[in-house]
């Protein structure tokens, strides 16, 4: 493919974090890797992108109960109003009991009355996604305590 790659120890790591005065965290480590990480400019104001393995759910057709018989119906559709669970959207709820802007990861249902993020029972015609389903859940945040420099 044509991308530059470089190979590093766990000591070469090490040393490039602690030559520089950074503290042990994983996602300092990573960029201290290598050749490459022998000067990095790291600060507590930068965010750090945290990925998380949350699947496409599962292929069960439909729930059993505890002696294997099928407890519910099959599942109708796997995309409901161009919405499927999983799929980050932003709902603006302009009054009612949910009123507000609300962002997160969505759970469909086939009466198109949805679940986003911890709300449950926001319509789909306030909902716009932001980022379709890919089997992750993506969040930023700021690594502040603890990023002292060791020096």
């Amino acid at each position: 493919m044509g991308l530059p790659i470089a190979c590093g120890s766990g000591g070469r790591t090490k040393y490039n974090r602690t030559q520089q005065g950074y503290p042990k965290a994983h996602w300092i480590d990573a960029a201290c890797v290598a050749e490459s990480g022998e000067q990095v400019r790291l600060g507590p104001e930068m965010p750090v992108l945290t990925i998380r393995a949350m699947g496409h759910g599962t292929r069960q057709m439909c729930r059993m109960d505890k002696y294997g018989f099928p407890r519910t119906s099959a599942k109708a559709q796997k995309r409901v109003r161009g919405f499927q669970t999983g799929d980050v959207v932003r709902a603006v709820v302009p009054r009612g009991k949910h009123q507000g802007t609300h962002v997160g990861r969505v759970a469909v249902r086939t009466s198109g009355s949805f679940r986003v993020g911890t709300r449950d029972g926001i319509a789909h015609g306030h909902c716009t996604v932001v980022q379709r389903a890919d089997g992750y859940d993506y969040h930023t945040r700021k690594e502040e305590r603890g990023f002292l420099r060791c020096r």
